[in-house]
């Protein structure tokens, strides 16, 4: 009997959580906020052009429409003087469909 420990007693502990915060701020007042939704479905998108490509392959690919080629011409010509003659690599800008 010289072994014998005492368990805590425990059964009369009660809880009690004060939070030491300061008072919550007031809610955010988002009634004034004004939104605007923009969508990038219309912007001019770029393709790197590969091997095999053509102006007009590329114009199927975007616009389902081999013969709009023109439209993706018109808008590179900074970088293009021969529909014909697209670089591997080089970097076209394809502009929205009209």
């Amino acid at each position: 009997m010289g072994n014998e420990t005492t368990k805590a007693d425990f059964s009369n502990v009660q809880g009690g959580v004060k939070s030491t915060a300061p008072d919550a701020p007031p809610k955010a007042d988002f009634s004034n906020v004004q939104s605007e939704v923009s969508s990038t479905a219309d912007a001019t998108k770029t393709y790197t052009v590969v091997a095999g490509d053509s102006l007009s392959k590329i114009a199927r690919h975007f616009y389902g429409n081999a013969n709009v080629w023109k439209q993706i011409f018109d808008a590179n010509r900074d970088q293009l003087s021969d529909p014909d003659k697209i670089r591997i690599g080089q970097v076209l800008k394809i502009p929205a469909k009209s």
